[in-house]
């Protein structure tokens, strides 16, 4: 499973050495964009970095997005030469006056793009999952690039960690609609993402990355973090989409019935099966159920390919396969 790595470090300077490091961005790239909160500079953005200098009254910082698929040009990068050749670029980028080490790794995004092959399955996994609600550790979220029909969002309530899951040809529509580019190739970029679920997981702080490696330094966070990242994302993602097949309530009902042999386990599975259309979330239905042993109910469901969110009354679909089969892919 190939999962695309963004990294973000931040380094926050003095005002005196921040102009001087702006001024030569200035004098480097003819122009720098502005957005009213912030300077981005492109140049290296096809080499997969883009710079940000945020010249707020309060703090100046210097930022670097990282692509590691365009840093190396490659779908699956290495993730020591991640390192090394990001070392190599900010050591050119700044004329060898700041390193990698001057840096604090401050974010990271994870995100995989699912092929659900056309753009009525995207918007029917997005209804359907969007029945979770509530998740423990999360609160619902809204992006001004998506609108409620083509996500999924979540924000950690203080672990530092963000979920997204959204429409990946809405989100290119509307992001290259009002700019120049040429119309062949957004015809291109809105058929490569027809038919895609994006989905991010992004560490946000650096808590969250400390959550994941014990290294100080920021070449080898970056390394063991991209080592590890089909297991952080998993880990994330698993903690809020439910494992397997969903179905209307009456077909689920149906096959739990059919399915599951343990009668007071099938009594608490039809239970959390009835509650989350109530409770309007899968964990507050798990809360209301006061179920000690909630974790042995939920591989109950995975045993029987059957997710406890079931489909709408409302939504014309009768049946959604396991996401996870496409997932993987």
């Amino acid at each position: 499973m190939r999962i695309n790595q963004i990294f973000e470090l931040s380094m926050v300077l003095d005002n005196d050495k921040f102009q001087k490091v702006l001024n030569r961005a200035y004098s480097k790239a003819a122009y720098l964009d502005n957005n009213g909160k912030e300077y981005i500079d492109r140049s290296l953005e096809s080499k997969g970095i883009v710079v940000t200098y945020q010249d707020s009254q309060y703090k100046k910082k210097v930022k670097l997005i990282v692509n590691s698929k365009l840093l190396l040009d490659c779908d699956n990068p290495d993730p020591d030469k991640i390192a090394r050749k990001l070392e190599k670029r900010i050591g050119e980028y700044f004329d060898h006056k700041y390193q990698i080490e001057d840096f604090t790794l401050s974010g990271m995004i994870l995100s995989k793009d699912i092929d659900v092959h056309n753009q009525e399955n995207v918007l029917a996994y997005l209804k359907v999952l969007q029945r979770i609600g509530k998740v423990k550790g999360f609160s619902p979220s809204s992006y001004d690039c998506f609108d409620d029909i083509d996500s999924f969002c979540l924000d950690g309530n203080s672990n530092g960690i963000d979920f997204l899951l959204y429409d990946l040809e809405s989100y290119v529509e509307k992001r290259y609609r009002e700019v120049k580019i040429d119309r062949k190739k957004l015809k291109w970029m809105l058929k490569e993402s027809e038919g895609i679920l994006r989905a991010e997981v992004r560490l946000t702080k650096p808590k969250a990355i400390r959550a994941y490696t014990d290294a100080v330094e920021v070449d080898r966070q970056i390394v063991k973090l991209s080592e590890k990242c089909q297991d952080i994302f998993l880990d994330i993602f698993t903690r809020i989409i439910p494992y397997g097949d969903f179905y209307k309530k009456n077909k689920a009902v149906e096959l739990i019935r059919r399915e599951v042999e343990d009668s007071t386990l099938r009594r608490k599975m039809l239970r959390l099966v009835a509650l989350i259309p109530e409770k309007k979330s899968l964990y507050l239905a798990l809360k209301a159920m006061k179920c000690r042993d909630i974790e042995r109910v939920m591989k109950a469901f995975a045993r029987v390919n059957v997710a406890p969110v079931t489909i709408s009354k409302r939504q014309e679909e009768k049946y959604l396969k396991n996401i996870y089969e496409d997932l993987v892919n």
